[in-house]
C-alpha cells in the first residue's frame, strides 16, 4: 500500500526539493586522522545491524493503545474534552498521537539520512567522511523501521511537522561545512535522542521498546560524532562566526520546542489550535515532556563551545539551562548498556524456549 493513502492529509506527490550550495570537498589524505573519531568509526562498522532480523516484528500493537502510556501523558487528560470523549474516541486519540510521533521520527531520520550523505560530501576530512558514510546507512535503517511500524502496526502517517521541515531546509540549504553538523548532530538528533529515550522508558509496548532501543544505540555515536567534529573546529572561528551559529542554535532550538505541540492532532479532533495552543500551556506532562527534550541539546551546545551569555539566557527563558550540568558521557554509554541489557533478556528467552522444546522432545520419545 502507497504511504500516500495512509496520511492523515494529502501530500504533495512530487519530492520535497532543497536547492543545495556549497563546495563538493575532495581530500588526498588518506592516512592521517583523529583517533578518536576514526575509533567511532570502527564502532558505527561493528554495530550495524538489520531491522527486519533484529526487531520482533511478530510482536502485536494495540492501536487503540499503541504506546501503553498512562492517560496522564495525554494532554487532554482531566479536560472537559477528555472527559466528552468515549473510550473508542480515546483509543482513535492514542493512535493520532502515536502516528504523529513516529512520523516526525520517521521524516527526521530520513533527513538525517540525507544530511549524513552531505556531511560526506562537504566535510574537508577523511575520517569525518568515513563515519558519515556509516552514519548514512544508520539513518537509511531508521526509515526503514519507523516506516513498517507506521504502515504495518499503526496503519496511519502524519505529514511532517513545519518547524522540523523548516529547521532541516535551513540546515541543507547553508552552504558551510559546519551547519549540516549542527542543525542536524545537534539539534535535531539531539531532540530526537531525548524524545526516544523517554518514549523507550515510559511505553509498556514491546515492540516499540525494541525499536527506540536499537535506535538509540545508534543515535549516541552519531551525537558524539557531531561533538568531536565542532569541538575542534569551533576553538578557532572568529567571534562573528560564533555569534551566527549561536544564532542559529537559539532559533533553532525555538523551533524544535514548538514542534512537539502537535497542533496537527488536536485539529483532527475538532480543537481550535487557539485552545490547543492554551492547553499545552496548561499541561503539566506537555512542560515537562518539552523540557526534558532539551536533556541531551543542552550539555552538547556547552561542550563544542557555544556558550555565551546570550545562548545561556535562551536556555533560561526555555527553562532547560540545568541541563548543562548533564554528563553526556554518562548519558550515551546509559544508552548503549539499555541495547545490550536488551539483547541479553531477548536471547535468554529464545534459548530458555528452545530448550523446553527439546525437553519436551525428548521426553515425548522417552514416553
Amino acid at each position: 500500500m502507497s504511504t500516500h493513502e495512509l496520511y492523515t492529509t494529502p501530500v504533495q506527490d512530487e519530492t520535497w526539493t532543497v536547492p543545495l550550495s556549497g563546495d563538493s570537498r575532495f581530500t588526498w589524505e588518506y592516512d592521517d586522522g583523529r583517533e578518536k573519531l576514526l575509533g567511532l568509526y570502527q564502532k558505527g562498522k561493528d554495530k550495524q545491524w538489520d531491522a527486519v532480523k533484529r526487531i520482533d516484528w511478530s510482536l502485536e500493537v494495540d492501536q487503540a493503545d499503541p504506546l501503553g502510556l498512562p492517560d496522564a501523558a495525554n494532554m487532554l487528560f482531566g479536560t472537559s474534552y477528555w472527559e466528552k470523549m468515549s473510550v473508542k474516541e480515546r483509543g482513535r486519540l492514542k493512535l493520532h498521537s502515536a502516528s504523529w510521533q513516529f512520523s516526525q521520527f520517521m521524516h527526521g531520520e530520513q533527513g538525517a539520512m540525507i544530511t549524513g550523505a552531505r556531511i560526506v560530501e562537504t566535510v574537508p576530512d577523511l575520517d569525518a567522511k568515513f563515519y558519515s558514510a556509516t552514519q548514512t546507512m544508520d539513518e537509511a535503517r531508521h526509515v526503514e523501521l519507523f516506516t513498517k511500524f507506521l504502515q504495518d502496526k499503526l496503519e496511519l502517517v502524519y505529514p511532517i511537522n513545519d518547524n522540523l521541515q523548516s529547521l532541516l531546509n535551513d540546515t541543507l540549504r547553508d552552504n558551510r561545512w559546519d551547519m549540516p553538523y549542527l542543525g542536524m548532530q545537534v539539534l535535531i538528533e539531539g531532540l530526537a535522542l531525548a524524545a526516544f529515550g523517554l518514549v523507550r522508558d515510559m511505553t509498556t509496548v514491546e515492540l516499540p521498546k525494541q525499536m527506540l532501543t536499537y535506535v538509540m544505540q545508534d543515535e549516541a555515536r552519531h551525537v558524539a560524532f557531531g561533538r568531536l567534529a565542532l569541538r575542534d573546529f569551533y576553538r578557532d572561528i572568529t567571534d562573528a562566526e560564533r555569534r551566527e551559529r549561536e544564532e542559529f542554535v537559539i532559533e533553532g532550538c525555538y523551533r524544535m520546542r514548538d514542534r512537539f505541540q502537535a497542533l496537527e492532532v488536536w485539529e483532527n479532533f475538532g480543537i481550535p489550535k487557539a485552545d490547543a495552543i492554551e492547553l499545552v500551556k496548561n499541561s503539566e506532562y506537555m512542560r515537562m515532556f518539552q523540557s526534558l527534550l532539551f536533556s541531551r541539546i543542552v550539555p552538547c551546545v556547552k561542550d563544542i563551545g557555544l556558550w555565551s551569555e546570550r545562548i545561556q539566557a535562551a536556555y533560561d527563558d526555555m527553562g532547560v539551562l540545568d541541563f548543562s550540568k548533564q554528563d553526556l558521557e554518562i548519558l550515551m554509554r546509559q544508552d548503549e548498556e539499555h541495547a545490550d541489557a536488551m539483547d541479553a533478556r531477548r536471547f535468554a528467552a529464545e534459548e530458555a524456549e528452545r530448550r523446553a522444546e527439546v525437553d519436551e522432545v525428548i521426553s515425548r520419545a522417552a514416553d
